[in-house]
């Protein structure tokens, strides 16, 4: 890179000013942005809004603050180039919709004094994008939480008179974290999540809002119901006492709460749906020189042209050290027309298959194994195969 003959090679003020927040690399930015979003929930379709709907509420601390777009590490972003979802909103719609806004509370406190404003444009609006979770400063480095990974309590006292005085909300969350939401999750019809999307992170959320792009994000971690369920991750390892469906006593589980997340690992919707089905192996018996080969059949059953994230898992069941449920072996992004199926194929040869076993020796082991594949780590169709010595 020449950076030892000149260590400043790219400090220069004249290359800055032309390739610094350039039409392209804006362009990027919007679509990464919009890549990232995923969708938890779409009850009744709400989701995507009409660009010509007649009025339509932005509501919410979060929906005009440019300061969070950007996230923790921001360093030397600037508010003034990025476009929050306001603007976003406002840049999309039709001349003839009208886009209300309140802030309705701050991030954080108790001052309720806005409420009223707030409602009083949810009842004249026909749709509400409601805009809430942490402020930037809350998550990053040195930023952990012990108590509450929740949204604060008066963004949820204002979402709940929200969607009393509307319900057609779309709930947009912004935050750097899993975070505990039940109520949101349980009463607001449609949630996507935002995390903190950057400096063009309000235009790409008006295209996934008005249906220009469909989401297709999956979720990087497993979203808890409460906080002490935490640390939560898919590939666990089994327990000797494992959740049974009856009343059988000695069960390792929690007595108020679920075992398992929120939202799994993998997890995101899209505004289409899609079916797997006939998923097989070419052999139910590989030898350690061999390959393997997973196919299965997914299909676009919805009305949209959509794009799923298809993840393969692998369970050794059985290991000279205690294996996890489940291992992401592989994922694959397929694009579908509405109506389209497509065989996707994955391999895998013993070399996937290894871990470090009592010694701290990377091997794989020969025995029996599950495969898995679905639309995340929980929702999975199944087969097996042994590995042979």
């Amino acid at each position: 890179m020449g950076l030892f003959d000149d260590p400043y090679k790219y400090c220069n003020n004249k290359r800055e000013i032309n390739r610094i927040l350039t039409k392209e690399h804006r362009a990027i930015a919007r679509e990464s942005a919009r890549k990232s979003f995923v969708l938890l929930k779409n009850e009744n379709n709400i989701l995507p809004l009409n660009k010509k709907t007649k009025t339509i509420a932005v509501i919410g601390p979060l929906a005009d603050s440019a300061g969070d777009m950007n996230g923790s590490w921001r360093a030397k972003g600037d508010t003034k180039d990025v476009i929050t979802l306001l603007a976003g909103i406002q840049n999309a719609v039709s001349s003839t919709t009208r886009v209300l806004y309140e802030k309705g509370c701050e991030k954080t406190g108790s001052d309720k004094s806005n409420f009223n404003k707030a409602v009083e444009l949810a009842k004249q609006a026909d749709v509400v994008i409601l805009a809430i979770g942490e402020s930037a400063s809350e998550t990053g480095g040195n930023r952990s939480k012990a108590a509450s990974i929740g949204i604060p309590s008066i963004q949820i006292e204002l979402a709940k008179e929200i969607l009393k005085a509307n319900k057609n909300v779309t709930t947009i969350l912004f935050n750097g974290r899993p975070i505990t939401m039940k109520w949101i999750a349980d009463n607001m019809p449609s949630v996507l999540e935002a995390w903190f999307p950057g400096t063009e992170g309000g235009n790409a959320l008006a295209e996934v809002i008005f249906g220009e792009y469909n989401p297709s994000g999956k979720l990087p971690a497993s979203f808890p119901i409460v906080v002490g369920q935490c640390p939560i991750y898919y590939n666990y390892k089994n327990t000797g006492r494992p959740i049974r469906k009856d009343d059988f006593k000695w069960q390792t589980k929690y007595l108020d709460v679920p075992n398992k997340p929120l939202y799994p690992f993998g997890y995101g919707l899209s505004y289409t749906n899609f079916e797997y089905s006939n998923l097989v192996v070419n052999k139910k018996e590989v030898n350690f020189n061999e390959e393997l080969e997973i196919s299965v059949t997914l299909k676009n059953i919805g009305k949209y042209d959509g794009a799923e994230v298809v993840q393969l898992y692998v369970r050794d069941l059985f290991g000279s050290v205690t294996r996890p449920v489940k291992e992401l072996k592989g994922f694959e992004k397929v694009m579908l027309k509405s109506g389209e199926e497509k065989i996707i194929t994955f391999k895998l040869t013993s070399d996937d298959l290894r871990f470090h076993n009592i010694d701290m020796n990377f091997v794989a082991e020969p025995g029996d194994f599950k495969v898995f594949v679905g639309g995340n780590s929980n929702d999975v169709i199944e087969t097996e195969f042994k590995l042979l010595k």
